[in-house]
C-alpha cells in the first residue's frame, strides 16, 4: 500500500511539473521605443498581432486540456495534476495588450501626419470684392 501511495505521489508530481509553462510577459515600455521610427512601431504592432493569435490558439488548447483532466480526474485523480493552473498564456496575453496600446499611443505621436497649408492658390489671391448694391 505505501509503494503504492509513494508511486502515485512521483507520478503526480511529474505530471505537476510539466503541466504548463511559465509566464514570460513582455514589459510594456522598452528601451529601443526612444530610437523607434515609425516603420519600426509598425512592424512590432503586426508582429504582436500575430503573436497574441498564437497566445490565444494556446489558452485555448489550455483550457480543453484542463477540462477533460478535470473529467478524467474524476476517474483517475492523478490526471488532476496534469492541469494548467499557471495561465501563462493569459498573463503574456495581458502584457501583450498593454504594450500594444503603448505602441498605438507612441505611433499616433510618432506617425502623425505633418499638418498640411494652404493650397498655393488660396494663399497669394486677395480676398474677392463685395458687389456694390446698385442704385
Amino acid at each position: 500500500m505505501r509503494v503504492g501511495m509513494c508511486f502515485a505521489m512521483a507520478v503526480g508530481l511529474a505530471l505537476a511539473a510539466c503541466a504548463g509553462r511559465d509566464p514570460q510577459p513582455v514589459a510594456t515600455v522598452q528601451p529601443q521605443d526612444a530610437n523607434s521610427d515609425c516603420a519600426m512601431i509598425n512592424a512590432e504592432i503586426q508582429a504582436n498581432n500575430k503573436r497574441a493569435e498564437a497566445l490565444a490558439s494556446e489558452h485555448d488548447a489550455k483550457v480543453a486540456q484542463n477540462v477533460v483532466a478535470g473529467v478524467v480526474g474524476v476517474v483517475v485523480w492523478p490526471v488532476l495534476f496534469a492541469m494548467d493552473a499557471k495561465g501563462a498564456a493569459a498573463t503574456d496575453a495581458a502584457a501583450l495588450q498593454a504594450r500594444q496600446e503603448y505602441l498605438a499611443n507612441l505611433a499616433a505621436i510618432r506617425c502623425a501626419p505633418a499638418p498640411q497649408s494652404a493650397p498655393p492658390a488660396a494663399r497669394g489671391a486677395a480676398p474677392k470684392p463685395k458687389p456694390v448694391p446698385a442704385q
